[in-house]
């Protein structure tokens, strides 16, 4: 990181971050065409590895891709504030981001498949034990991350 000023150190702390995020950019490439797509997102952290998990439609573009490639980046930001100066180089932001690397992949095992909607509906504020019909299990597609790096950065008002 060129910043080192503004490196959230420790993943505890990136994670803290990433748990203030609504929303995660998930970037694809195939043919040398990159694209890049927000979505819903959920966490888990078993030891020191990290899953992402995403849901979407059975079909599309996305899938398209990650079944051609499967390496994948993300990038999520909160607390973005614009700060003025008089002077136009003076303007600035304050910000709080979390970029990663991994691998993705479609979660077919349906007990996986539950207990990331699971943590998806915890995330958002469901409250209690979600139930899915069978229809909509069916038709849902749930994307697991396997996060190999990740990084934060963070910069507060002075």
């Amino acid at each position: 990181m060129r910043r080192s000023d503004r490196e959230v150190v420790g993943l505890a702390n990136v994670l803290a971050i990433l748990d203030q995020c609504e929303v995660l950019r998930i970037g694809l490439c195939v043919d040398d065409k990159p694209y890049i797509v927000p979505m819903n997102f959920a966490y888990v952290k078993s030891g020191e590895d990290i899953s992402v998990y995403l849901h979407c439609a059975p079909k599309g573009r996305k899938l398209d891709i990650i079944a051609r490639n499967s390496n994948v980046c993300f990038e999520a930001d909160c607390s973005y504030k614009t700060l003025e100066a008089e002077a136009a180089c003076g303007w600035s932001a304050e910000f709080q981001s979390v970029l990663g690397e991994g691998t993705i992949a479609v979660v077919s095992d349906e007990a996986q498949k539950i207990a990331a909607l699971d943590v998806l509906m915890k995330r958002y504020g469901f409250i209690g034990k979600p139930e899915y019909q069978a229809q909509s299990l069916a038709t849902v597609t749930i994307l697991r991350i396997s996060v190999t790096s990740m990084t934060g950065k963070s910069k507060p008002r002075r």
